[in-house]
């Protein structure tokens, strides 16, 4: 374990230690939609960046950096905790922008930046559901402590959507294969199954309802205490299938561009890293057009691991034939 972590409670460290290896960093570079986007927006608006000091939290391999001082950025600092900081030294070297960027490691609340403001904040704080395991609350310590006033932050907003789905298939071999586990009665731990999201790419033709937002960040003044939520949703059916679960996935804006950026990790959209956020649920809901399906979402951190997330989901199934009337509530750790 990196000695910066030493003495660090163990999911945090455990939280940093994992972003030291190189796969992870691979797989977001090579996420061309995510690297893509962020190098649009910074390139396409070199106006905003020329001559600024530019704060990139959570900086991992620094592409964000490097983007920014080819927009012209005055300089950049770079804040990771990881290891991963000592290669992103390397990597700025040997492209010539050791005297543009300045790489910092440690906790963004520990480390002394160089400059005691700064005009513009880059981050790819990001997680699964938006907000599992995500820096947000570190991005919020650094708008707070450091971005001047009418300073931008890139991206700046953050949309959560929910849907429902068609998922038969896979939802019996993950949920219904604790039935008969080599002939014995595995059912104790099909509620266990149920609890636990699945991360996944969603086709879109399983794609059965409207779908709704249910979150909607506004990076320059969302606070912490935000973060914890619930939401009432309407999910309106599109035609006569199945329901087996409820998926989420987030859209990012970048609104201070000249021509505004965003990209979806919706199942409408081309892959991301991200995917999908699968939350299956016990009944199997048979709707037609018209049908709704409403009810309300709640989330909070985990009370052990703030990078972990308790989700609730309750819901009522309202047909347009009452008979067919159906509800639960269901809970889910992440």
């Amino acid at each position: 374990m990196d000695d910066k972590l030493a003495g660090m409670e163990h999911s945090e460290a455990h939280y940093f230690n994992s972003y030291n290896h190189h796969g992870i960093h691979e797989e977001m570079l090579k996420d061309e939609v995510r690297t893509k986007s962020y190098r649009d927006a910074i390139y396409q608006n070199r106006h905003l960046f020329k001559d600024k000091v530019v704060l990139d939290v959570g900086c991992g391999t620094s592409i964000l950096s490097m983007f920014a001082v080819k927009a012209g950025a005055k300089h950049v600092i770079g804040v990771d905790m990881s290891s991963i900081i000592e290669k992103a030294r390397e990597i700025v070297e040997v492209n010539g922008m050791s005297d543009k960027i300045t790489l910092l490691q440690g906790k963004m609340e520990e480390v002394q930046l160089p400059f005691p403001k700064v005009d513009i904040i880059i981050s790819e704080w990001m997680g699964y559901f938006l907000l599992y395991e995500s820096m947000l609350d570190t991005v919020l310590y650094a708008r707070d402590k450091y971005l001047v006033p009418n300073g931008l932050i890139f991206p700046d907003k953050a949309t959560l959507f929910l849907a429902g789905i068609e998922d038969g298939e896979y939802k019996e071999e993950k949920i219904g294969f604790w039935d008969n586990v080599y002939g014995f009665d595995y059912t104790p731990l099909k509620q266990t199954a149920l609890t636990e999201p699945l991360v996944d790419t969603v086709e879109l033709k399983a794609v059965v309802t409207d779908p709704t937002p249910i979150l909607t960040l506004d990076l320059y003044t969302v606070q912490p205490s935000d973060l914890a939520f619930s939401s009432t949703f309407a999910l309106n059916v599109r035609r006569e299938d199945f329901v087996h679960a409820l998926i989420a996935w987030f859209d990012i804006d970048f609104t201070a561009c000249h021509k505004p950026i965003r990209f979806s990790t919706g199942p409408h959209s081309k892959y991301t890293h991200w995917k999908q956020t699968v939350f299956y649920i016990q009944d199997v809901l048979t709707v037609e057009a018209g049908d709704k399906i409403t009810g309300l979402l709640e989330n909070k951190p985990n009370s052990k691991n703030k990078r972990d997330l308790d989700i609730k989901i309750s819901y009522e199934f309202e047909p347009a034939d009452p008979t067919r009337k159906a509800g639960g509530s269901y809970e889910y750790k992440m």
